[in-house]
């Protein structure tokens, strides 16, 4: 099994119709595999979604420092844990300082490597790491780690700001056009670990999952970037699944990355976990009866920087809580993915099931407080995390 996420990867990618073609290895891979066009992560930056999709649980129910880069102490447990005690080889390659020590994704890894020579900054990132993550990756990959069944975890950065020329790729100096330039520097390298991969005895055995954390906004609601709301560019990213004698299709219901960690352990033969969130998309992936509806949460929590923010999204609409529930918002994100028309009043009947639905599912979520709280932003007396 190999997991290949990209930092910052957006929806609209070549096999989503984007029309510059910034993606060709990831495009064809696509194309031979599993498509989920509504994918969504679990949270809108990089400490949040990960560890929500590495504990398969929403970060808010997560142990956690509380702050920014948010730290996760060993008793979160991450579900590699699980699968290194069934006996299954566990791995993960990285490149960006926190996620060496400092975030505790370490956990349940027994081969966890990290980019040599990687500079810290906490407001951005100035290095290249797509070449030496790839020359990792193979290494990673070897006959050592991949005798017998493995899991691997690659999470690609190149497309995450500073969003860095490269030799021989230029689409224009607009930061768009230069992140652009990024993903197809980035796509480069990942078509090269595909060709290793492929050439390997054990690839036709093996699943390939390709997604991302989280997007990148680039002006949609005033913002850049990333982090801090829970609007489309910034949830909605791509998610697609290669597996063996599967045939290629696309899904079109909303999903979550929630739901890999119980895919992952359905399609290794792991039982999975009763703390799971999300649902295993294995019966639907292989064909075995429709991809049904159901609802999509993502879930921010508190931290310094941002408020508490949630969203439920159920076929095409979606409810974005704001600050504690202060507030909800309806969107139409079929006829509307610019979120631009708020829909309460225009849609009260839809407004009342969609919050009903809303306060029944997060119910589910047993909110924990972070260990950092005094400078939690929003914070109410009544409601201290």
């Amino acid at each position: 099994m190999l997991l290949i996420t990209i930092d910052s990867m957006r929806a609209d990618m070549p096999w989503a119709g984007y029309p510059r073609d910034i993606a060709p290895r990831l495009t064809a891979l696509a194309r031979q595999s599993v498509q989920y066009s509504r994918a969504y992560s679990v949270s809108s930056y990089t400490a949040m979604s990960v560890a929500g999709l590495l504990a398969g649980r929403y970060p808010s129910e997560l142990e956690r420092s509380g702050s920014f880069f948010s730290a996760y102490p060993d008793s979160v447990e991450f579900f590699p844990e699980r699968l290194s005690q069934a006996g299954i080889k566990t791995l993960a390659g990285n490149a960006h300082f926190y996620f060496d020590k400092k975030s505790g994704f370490r956990q349940g890894f027994d081969d966890y490597r990290m980019v040599d020579g990687i500079s810290a900054d906490n407001t951005t990132d100035k290095n290249v790491t797509s070449p030496q993550h790839l020359a990792l990756a193979k290494d990673l990959l070897g006959p050592a780690n991949t005798k017998g069944q493995f899991f691997a975890w690659l999470h690609f950065m190149d497309p995450h700001d500073l969003y860095v020329a490269h030799a021989g790729i230029d689409f224009g100096k607009k930061a768009r056009d230069r992140y652009d330039g990024e993903m197809k520097f980035v796509d480069n390298h990942v078509g090269e670990l595909l060709d290793f991969v492929a050439a390997q005895p054990w690839s036709s055995r093996t699943a390939i999952i390709v997604s991302a954390d989280h997007g990148e906004a680039f002006g949609e609601h005033k913002m850049t970037r990333h982090g801090f709301e829970l609007w489309e560019p910034l949830v909605h990213v791509p998610l697609f699944v290669k597996l063996p004698a599967v045939t290629p299709k696309t899904i079109d219901v909303p999903r979550s990355a929630i739901d890999l960690a119980p895919t992952i352990f359905e399609l290794m033969g792991v039982p999975a976990e009763p703390s799971f969130q999300g649902k295993s998309l294995v019966r639907e992936l292989e064909g075995i009866g429709p991809a049904e509806e159901r609802d999509v949460v993502i879930d921010l929590p508190r931290t310094g920087d941002n408020f508490r923010r949630r969203a439920l999204i159920r076929g095409r609409y979606k409810l974005i809580s704001h600050d504690d529930d202060f507030r909800l918002d309806l969107y139409d994100i079929v006829d509307d993915p610019g979120e631009s028309r708020e829909l309460r009043r225009t849609k009260p009947e839809i407004y009342e099931d969609m919050k009903r639905r809303y306060e029944e599912r997060i119910k589910r979520i047993q909110d924990v407080c972070p260990k950092r709280r005094d400078n939690l932003k929003g914070k109410r007396p009544e409601k201290p995390c």
